[in-house]
């Protein structure tokens, strides 16, 4: 069961359409960083990462290629927690999050689709397997569309399956993120979910003033109103503002997620695997959120975090990201009536199509 050996690569995507958030600005590209891993009884596991924009995908291939190699080839590949914990402690002094996390998570998602081609089993079912169907919305990266685009994106969304939907807000005029949230209720209707994504842009006294207006559009939550290290200002936002406050996207470790979930109010923890260090770590923050009675759900690489929501019994919705792959995969996600199913292949089920990668591949 040792690991033989470990190769890493990093693609730089481009996506179909420029997208557009309040941090970020225009988005056209985002960075891809594979892991593949091979046993000794000629198995592989995969494993991949991303980063918005293509920025420090680099220096996450660096990280892996030279200092986690050594934590993991020639280890025992079914002691998953040992060896996330040797890689944790491997790079703690310059980690302890950060980029470190990033490198983590592709070589533990690697670990664990070992795990699941090991036994035969579906990540979801080997994971605890709770329910394989898992209530999903549309994420939109749409800050910048004209308001018309917006709403010819939602009906899209609609018509392809989706049951619920998360929208941008955070523009330079507050006016114009309600006015828009408002039209989008009007489209879907009073009962379809809607969420809405401010992408840490607000003060806590403008984000108590945005969820205030926001009230109206009777949104499921609203999501990143502030930056991610202010924990008391997101329960000022939640108290003050009167709308349920998902967040975690840009927390790195469980220990910012047990800060958040105690002193937070957050009402939606949002871990994402790939910027968390990867299943291990996930798991833990569900569990953590199960214990104060917290729906969890996720961020990004939907293909992947299917299995985990499908493993838990706290799951909420599963974000499909418009950091897809489906153009790289043979069997991309599935949808049916709003759910995603999360599949029954062995391991994570994703393959990818390396010859149309190649065009993309850095270095």
């Amino acid at each position: 069961m040792k690991i033989q050996d470990l190769q890493v690569d990093h693609y730089r995507i481009p996506l179909p359409v420029v997208l557009s958030d309040s941090t970020h600005g225009d988005i056209s590209h985002f960075a891809l960083v594979v892991v593949r891993l091979r046993d000794a009884e000629g198995r592989e596991g995969t494993g991949y990462t991303y980063t918005v924009g293509n920025i420090g995908g680099s220096a996450v291939r660096a990280l892996i290629d030279d200092d986690l190699r050594e934590a993991v080839v020639g280890e025992d590949s079914r002691r998953i927690e040992r060896l996330w914990e040797r890689m944790w402690w491997r790079l703690h002094f310059v980690g302890r999050g950060g980029l470190a996390s990033f490198a983590m998570a592709a070589v533990d998602v690697a670990l664990w689709d070992l795990a699941g081609k090991r036994a035969g089993e579906p990540l979801w079912r080997l994971l605890g397997g709770h329910d394989n169907r898992v209530r999903a919305y549309a994420g939109g990266i749409d800050l910048q569309f004209p308001l018309e685009q917006l709403l010819e994106q939602a009906r899209g969304f609609v018509a392809g399956g989706f049951r619920a939907i998360k929208m941008k807000v955070g523009r330079d005029r507050m006016r114009e993120d309600l006015e828009r949230a408002l039209a989008m209720r009007e489209l879907l209707g009073p009962d379809f979910p809607l969420m809405a994504d401010a992408n840490m842009r607000w003060s806590v006294a403008d984000a108590i003033r945005a969820a205030r207006g926001l009230r109206e559009a009777d949104l499921v939550w609203l999501e990143e109103p502030v930056i991610p290290d202010d924990v008391a200002g997101h329960a000022r936002v939640a108290v003050e503002g009167g709308v349920p406050i998902a967040a975690g996207e840009n927390l790195h470790s469980v220990h910012e997620f047990e800060h958040l979930i105690t002193h937070g109010r957050v009402a939606f923890p949002e871990p994402d695997l790939a910027t968390l260090g990867g299943v291990t770590p996930w798991l833990k923050v569900a569990r953590l959120a199960e214990a104060r009675n917290l729906p969890v759900t996720s961020h990004g690489v939907h293909d992947l975090h299917v299995h985990l929501l499908a493993a838990v019994p706290n799951a909420s919705f599963l974000e499909v990201h418009g950091f897809g792959l489906d153009r790289f995969i043979r069997q991309p996600l599935a949808l049916h009536e709003g759910l995603a199913v999360a599949p029954d292949r062995p391991g994570h089920g994703v393959e990818l199509e390396y010859e149309a990668l190649a065009e993309h591949r850095q270095g």
